[in-house]
């Protein structure tokens, strides 16, 4: 039976995957075997009965979420005699590293590309604000890669603003995990888009603030999702794609962690927990966990990283 819950969960409604399930009436499944391999992460279990379960409602309720947003849109501009300026619909998505956030944002765009109204989607990952290594090295903060302070949030909050402002052109700087750093001269192009989905671990918090108004991205975006699970389950899955990737991106010779491919399965296994208990944990329980109850939505993964329920905010 579908509940409000109570306690740290007031204000959401609690739904198993089933109940979700039927939410998504009788939307079509528009991708195809190969478009679902092309979105899957590392290590990443996503399936067919998967996206109909849980991404085709959840694709359903973003796109009545843009319509009933252009509607509020146009009555606004209808108020103030002004014309219509269609502004993009913004999505955040955020969670631990190796929850599977990126495989969620690549689903709902495909998904939601596919709905009418808003065929151009944009995806673009937060690591590209991250400061250049060279900054960080220079202040000490290559430890806390990832953390509220290596972020230039300032350039994120001026992207947001131009997205909103509906910029016919608006660039995001681009970061490469193979290199380990932002990348130099590149620039990800967005044209006129209906959707932008941000996707990283800071979109949902709000500890830092890019002036003195204290504005934080999260004011930026109309709907936001959390991608939620157990912690021994996200380190576990950490551990996996260190395996996964041993034999990928650090097997290039440019890899900033190049030095890891030689490394035996137990002396890989050490090297994944000792960065997840000194890094990666204590940002998920300092910064990103308490930004789970910002969010519009949680997806809640089970420890094979099937979603098993979901958590809708009703207030």
């Amino acid at each position: 039976m579908v509940a409000v819950t109570g306690g740290a969960w007031a204000g959401y409604r609690s739904f198993n995957r089933p109940e979700w399930a039927v939410l998504a009436e009788a939307t079509p499944l528009s991708l195809g075997v190969e478009d679902l391999e092309a979105m899957r992460g590392l290590n990443d279990r996503l399936d067919r009965r998967e996206v109909t379960d849980v991404y085709l409602p959840l694709s359903r309720l973003l796109h009545l979420r843009v319509a009933a947003t252009q509607v509020l849109q146009r009555t606004t501009d209808t108020f103030l005699g002004r014309p219509h300026q269609r502004t993009p619909f913004v999505i955040g998505i955020g969670g631990s590293v190796a929850v599977g956030k990126s495989t969620t944002a690549r689903v709902l765009q495909a998904l939601l590309a596919r709905w009418p109204g808003h065929p151009n989607v944009e995806l673009v990952t937060t690591d590209g604000f991250l400061r250049p290594n060279a900054v960080l090295e220079e202040r000490g903060l290559m430890e806390r890669k990832g953390f509220p302070e290596s972020y230039d949030v300032r350039r994120l909050m001026q992207f947001l603003e131009e997205v909103k402002r509906g910029e016919p052109v608006v660039r995001a700087p681009v970061y490469s995990h193979v290199v380990y750093d932002v990348m130099t001269g590149e620039e990800q192009v967005l044209h006129d888009p209906d959707i932008v989905i941000l996707e990283g671990l800071n979109v949902l918090q709000a500890g830092a603030s890019a002036g003195a108004d204290a504005r934080f991205v999260s004011d930026w975006i109309d709907f936001s999702i959390y991608v939620d699970a157990e912690e021994a389950d996200i380190e576990q899955w950490y551990v996996d794609r260190f395996f996964v990737l041993r034999d990928i991106a650090f097997s290039d010779e440019t890899s900033f962690f190049r030095h890891f491919a030689a490394l035996s399965d137990s002396e890989l296994e050490a090297a994944a927990r000792s960065i997840w208990a000194s890094i990666n944990r204590p940002n998920l329980r300092e910064n990103i966990l308490p930004s789970r109850q910002r969010a519009d939505l949680v997806l809640q993964k089970a420890a094979k990283h099937d979603v098993c329920g979901v958590r809708l905010r009703l207030k």
